[in-house]
């Protein structure tokens, strides 16, 4: 099923560059300030929050100004988004001048069986609509599950086929290939949602562009009908230091002419 809506242009655009701070996680732990200054002077024109060490909204919006840096995205526990808690969350987020506020996972009674899929899509689209008229987004964002079959359907079908078209579909096509799937036809099938993504390699251990992943169809389908916002790299296997694997990352993209 075919679901959202791809944009009108269809010509190749320029995507800016994040990383994901994950990938430099215990840096960050250790000094923020100083991890967004080496992220900056690396070339990165973004970063994608995954916590933020203890730093109020105001502080974490002075290292990004400081730094010429913009928020591409956060990831965003669930329980960060029910109840009072989703009030706390929306400011959080204005005041750092994000506007995507991606679920990077669930805990099993939202994943286990294909109606409780339906049932997060479902939830994710109340959600969605509370986010908004605060012109936020909310996404999710793939492990390999989400591409394996589950009672005969794959999950990612089961919640962008039920979710709303706004609703992100943050792929980290280094997941997919990882479930032994392709990422192409997922973004054919759901056109314009792929508002963010995750470049990341698979196999972990090769750098971005060195290993499987087939980046330039990946690609031409971001900048044609995705409707693609932010190529947002990710590292999970370090053969150097963190720092150092972001910076071959972003100088491999810029190599591939992104």
């Amino acid at each position: 099923m075919v679901s959202g809506t791809a944009p009108a242009n269809r010509r190749a655009r320029k995507i800016p560059i994040a990383l994901q701070l994950y990938s430099v996680r215990e840096d960050c732990a250790r000094d923020l300030a100083g991890t967004l200054a080496a992220v900056a002077e690396m070339g990165y024109e973004g970063v994608e929050f995954a916590g933020f060490h203890g730093h109020s909204a105001s502080e974490v919006r002075a290292m990004l100004e400081k730094n010429g840096l913009k928020a591409a995205g956060s990831h965003t526990g669930v329980d960060a988004l029910l109840g009072s808690a989703l009030g706390e969350t929306v400011a959080f987020n204005r005041e750092i001048g994000n506007r995507f506020i991606v679920v990077p996972g669930l805990p099993g009674e939202y994943t286990n069986s294909p109606d409780a899929w339906r049932r997060t899509a479902d939830l994710f689209n109340e959600v969605a609509a509370q986010l908004a008229p605060h012109g936020m987004r909310l996404g999710y964002h793939n492990h390999a599950a989400e591409f394996q079959p589950l009672e005969g359907e794959i999950p990612w079908d089961i919640l962008f086929s039920r979710a709303k078209p706004e609703i992100i579909a943050q792929m980290d096509v280094g997941h997919v290939l990882r479930a032994g799937a392709d990422p192409l036809p997922y973004l054919e099938r759901y056109p314009g949602r792929a508002v963010t993504v995750h470049v990341k390699e698979y196999p972990d251990e090769k750098m971005v562009g060195e290993g499987d992943v087939p980046f330039a169809e990946f690609f031409r389908l971001c900048e044609t009908i995705g409707n693609t916002e932010w190529y947002i790299v990710e590292i999970e296997a370090y053969p150097v230091s963190p720092l150092e694997c972001a910076r071959k990352a972003i100088g491999n993209l810029r190599a591939m002419g992104k």
